[in-house]
């Protein structure tokens, strides 16, 4: 799929890597539609960021948890830009905490927003892409689907759910939709973070270094393109999830 004057549907992409990855796709050329949730986040720059490169936007504040609003966004979406071509299920939380103090409130809380969230969304979309003639959803996954963190069991879970959900769609939805996930390594740390967590993700990475938001972007970009890609799960990881 060319990226000029299509349409991408972006979850969470007011900041930090899902705004990365819309500024990459409206510089190739598609308009851009995203959710953003929290006050702080800059999504009005980030509005104006896009509409710098020359090209449409429209964004709305959305629980990802809530089906009503997710549903809804979508379909204002696809009225306000015209269809949906892309979606990308980037809106995530991250829930760090032992396995035997995890309440069902946190459980549930991850779970709803990591994997409902995006199966909500696709199906949503979905139908746009079905009655458009074709479209592509690409899901951001993680490391923990693939591998054992210590406190992280409620997160691992959605995660793991999200890229079996990736592949069950890319098989009921093909030939029409082709649906594929990414899953990075370090690509951001936090801007406080001290010089000991970067020595370590260096030292996870079999290239021993961090990657950048780019770099998933770029990977976005080359999975809408590249027409023969689906039901893949795409490792942006610089090999960590070798060793």
């Amino acid at each position: 799929m060319n990226l000029e004057n299509k349409v991408v549907v972006i979850t969470g992409a007011a900041q930090r890597v899902g705004r990365v990855i819309a500024l990459e796709l409206a510089r190739r050329g598609a308009d851009i539609a995203f959710t953003w949730f929290y006050a702080g986040e800059p999504h009005a720059q980030t509005q104006a960021e896009i509409e710098a490169l020359g090209r449409r936007t429209f964004a709305a504040r959305v629980d990802v948890a809530n089906g009503v609003q997710l549903r809804g966004f979508i379909d204002d979406a696809a009225q306000a830009l015209g269809r949906i071509d892309v979606l990308i299920n980037s809106a995530g939380v991250w829930l760090n905490k032992p396995f035997m103090e995890i309440t069902d409130e946190e459980w549930d809380f991850a779970l709803t927003v990591n994997l409902r969230g995006p199966f909500t969304a696709s199906q949503a979309a979905a139908r746009h892409m079905l009655a458009g003639g074709g479209g592509v959803i690409i899901n951001i996954t993680d490391l923990s689907a693939f591998q054992v963190w210590p406190g992280n069991a409620h997160h691992a879970a959605a995660k793991s759910g999200l890229v079996s959900l990736t592949k069950s769609m890319a098989v009921e939805l093909a030939t029409t939709i082709r649906v594929n996930a990414i899953a990075p390594g370090t690509v951001l740390l936090p801007e406080n973070a001290p010089q000991s967590k970067r020595d370590w993700a260096e030292g996870k990475s079999v290239l021993k270094r961090i990657g950048s938001p780019e770099d998933v972007a770029k990977t976005a970009a080359f999975l809408i393109e590249m027409d023969f890609a689906t039901g893949g799960v795409y490792f942006m990881d610089g090999g960590r999830a070798l060793v």
